[in-house]
């Protein structure tokens, strides 16, 4: 769309859409807040849902676009096993080392949250991890495999809507009654961050091709981190404003929501059964990162070591996904 509009035109696109993403991710976590006042579901559960969801439209119209063309199922099934271990490594790598910086004086600087909100964290966690690694045990993936992924999304999501935190001040009725205004400014937020992200992907691949780097690194690198610029925009957003709780429930809500919702949609509507040895070498490092993620919440321990770590384990998987390490194979 924007290839015939030369190299200057997308750079200021490329500045503008910057710009806007800024003040969209700003308008989400704002008024996330407020659902979460009014409703008294809690940060970590506003983000888990509400602001996971909409932030994970661009790996669902991946899945969309691969349904149409079957040849392409693949793609989507990499995007969502890739996106984990980019929302994951590279994204809550980056919040923690800013959370470090933002209380130097503290260790250990994870919020204190209901035992509900972490529980569901650990949950989401834990699917995240063991359907990638049940579909490459058994081998295959089917529309039955699909179809029993959306029903444990829906019934999992009915469940977490049911949770309520206690709030610390009684609210107004004129407070309670714009309960459906802040839902409907926290998605146009989200959507807008969406839409910025999609003109940054798009202006920044033709900038790069026109100075010659290779349509297949500029896949690898970002087309497959623009699919995640939503998550990294709100989460370092709700970070900078201290809501470290928000940007945990909206990166693992996204991890969950890959793994059911846009996993099982593309498994539902592909019309053949998908080998999964293609993506072993994805998915077992998918569940490193949720290992290690597990770890550092139990421990209750968050700070520039623990970011330092993920921003490793993702450079290390960039550096494997594009043959810059070799892994030597036994026979």
């Amino acid at each position: 769309m924007l290839e015939g509009l030369g190299l200057l035109p997308n750079v200021a696109i490329l500045i503008a859409a910057l710009a806007v993403l800024t003040k969209a991710s700003d308008l989400t976590i704002t008024h996330s807040m407020n659902v979460a006042s009014v409703t008294g579901l809690g940060k970590t559960t506003v983000g888990f849902i509400l602001v996971a969801f909409s932030t994970s439209l661009p790996e669902l119209f991946v899945a969309i676009f691969s349904v149409l063309n079957p040849d392409n199922v693949g793609v989507s099934i990499g995007n969502v096993l890739g996106s984990n271990i980019i929302n994951i490594c590279l994204i809550l790598g980056v919040c923690f080392l800013l959370i470090s910086l933002k209380y130097p004086e503290k260790s250990s600087v994870l919020p204190k949250m209901a035992k509900e909100e972490l529980g569901s964290l650990y949950f989401g966690i834990f699917v995240a991890s063991i359907v990638p690694l049940a579909l490459i045990y058994i081998g295959y993936a089917s529309r039955f495999v699909g179809v029993m992924l959306l029903a444990f999304f829906i019934y999992y999501l009915f469940q977490l809507s049911k949770s309520r935190t206690p709030t610390e001040q009684s609210l107004s009725k004129t407070e309670k009654s714009k309960l459906k205004k802040y839902a409907a400014l926290t998605i146009l937020g989200a959507v807008g961050v969406v839409i910025c992200a999609n003109f940054i992907v798009e202006s920044s691949s033709i900038l790069a091709e026109s100075v010659g780097i290779p349509p297949v690194v500029i896949g690898a690198t970002v087309v497959a981190f623009g699919t995640s610029v939503p998550e990294l925009s709100t989460s370092i957003d709700a970070v900078k404003k201290g809501h470290l709780e928000l940007a945990l429930g909206n990166i693992i809500g996204s991890c969950f929501m890959n793994i059911t919702l846009i996993l099982g949609i593309t498994l539902v509507a592909s019309t053949f059964t998908i080998n999964m040895s293609a993506f072993s070498n994805v998915a077992i490092f998918s569940l490193i990162t949720n290992l290690l993620l597990w770890y550092f919440l139990s421990n209750e321990r968050v700070a520039r070591r623990e970011g330092m770590v993920l921003l490793f384990l993702y450079a290390l998987f960039i550096a494997i996904s594009l043959g810059w390490i070799q892994i030597a194979q036994t026979t």
